[in-house]
């Protein structure tokens, strides 16, 4: 907290850049010159995702960012993502363009409670969803991201205990597919949580031929509605495979950019929250962590090289354990 506060009272983050920059231009010089990459998650800003060199999910990103033979990662989207970077590429810096950009999922599970609840209940293995941090997959048997978390536990013996968090309503949905009882920690996505029946309902009126997408960390009734159920990954790759010509998506909105990208042929309609934060009715759902993420705060963060994302070497060593595993399973 007090680099946090340090970080904002300096004054970095939104430093102006010499008037007339060409922020894209100047960051994919310095990109050069640093030997860095820029790795973008589908819902940060477009702008941003168009002057990534990688863009997707958290842990691939992470993965990708590791195969490469960049000394400096430019990690843009929340802090638990950096802090997984840092845990594949220990011996490369990691940046994080805003520190303050934090996830409510990532929250909603600390590790001092979840080491209580693991010694409420001796003999359970837990399973981490991706979207944690490096303190609480210290804490963790194997790692799971919405893509592989069916697959992963489907490998565990049948009779096996097990705790799965933080995201209840992931949780939920693989206890359903998979016949499992897991203990659920009972934590949610901000924006995931904000979409509901209703809006689904009056949009499948409007657009009756839409394929429905959605993603696992939506709550189970609106899971019920939809045609496509998976991660942002799998979404993706469904719009890119099949013939339909317009799409319903109840995911953060910033993943619209890519999809429209890939498939400029195609409709996608977002599903807005039921409620907005503001109390007002929005056309779409979005992050405001994710979009703490901007051009002139990637450009700062570069020419300074701060600031610094570091994990704890001990917490390191334990949390890039069940990361590995999950490797293994999958």
């Amino acid at each position: 907290m007090k680099l946090k506060k340090q970080w904002i009272e300096q004054g970095f983050i939104n430093e102006a850049a010499p008037e007339g920059t060409d922020l894209k231009a100047e960051i994919r010089r310095m990109c050069e010159e640093k030997n860095a990459i820029i790795l973008a998650h589908y819902y940060t800003y477009g702008d941003i995702q168009d002057c990534a060199d990688f863009i997707g999910d958290s842990l691939a990103l992470a993965r990708k960012a590791a195969e490469t033979d960049a000394k400096i990662i430019v990690m843009c989207g929340v802090h638990f993502m950096a802090e997984t970077c840092k845990l594949l590429s220990p011996e490369k810096t990691v940046l994080c363009p805003d520190l303050n950009a934090g996830c409510s999922l990532a929250d909603s599970c600390k590790a001092e409670d979840l080491r209580k609840f693991r010694e409420e209940h001796p003999g359970y293995q837990v399973i981490s969803y991706v979207n944690t941090t490096a303190a609480v997959k210290a804490l963790t048997d194997v790692v799971v991201t919405s893509g592989n978390a069916k697959k992963i536990v489907d490998q565990l013996p049948k009779d096996a205990k097990l705790i799965f968090g933080p995201d209840y309503n992931l949780g939920n949905y693989i206890n359903e597919v998979s016949g499992r009882q897991m203990l659920l920690w009972n934590g949610g996505c901000h924006v995931h949580e904000r979409f509901s029946t209703s809006k689904i309902i009056e949009l499948k009126k409007k657009y009756p031929d839409a394929v429905v997408m959605a993603h696992l960390e939506c709550k189970g009734p609106v899971l019920a509605l939809a045609d496509v159920k998976g991660s942002t990954a799998d979404m993706l790759r469904f719009a890119r495979e099949h013939s339909a010509t317009q799409y319903i998506v109840a995911t953060e909105a910033g993943i619209l950019h890519e999809l429209q990208r890939t498939c400029p042929d195609k409709e996608f309609i977002p599903v807005p929250p039921e409620i907005s934060e503001s109390g007002l009715e929005c056309s779409c759902n979005e992050c405001q962590y994710m979009k703490m993420n901007t051009l002139l705060k990637v450009y700062n963060c570069l020419k300074y090289e701060w600031p610094q994302v570091e994990v704890d070497a001990e917490i390191a060593k334990e949390a890039v354990k069940p990361i590995n595993r999950m490797l293994e399973l999958s």
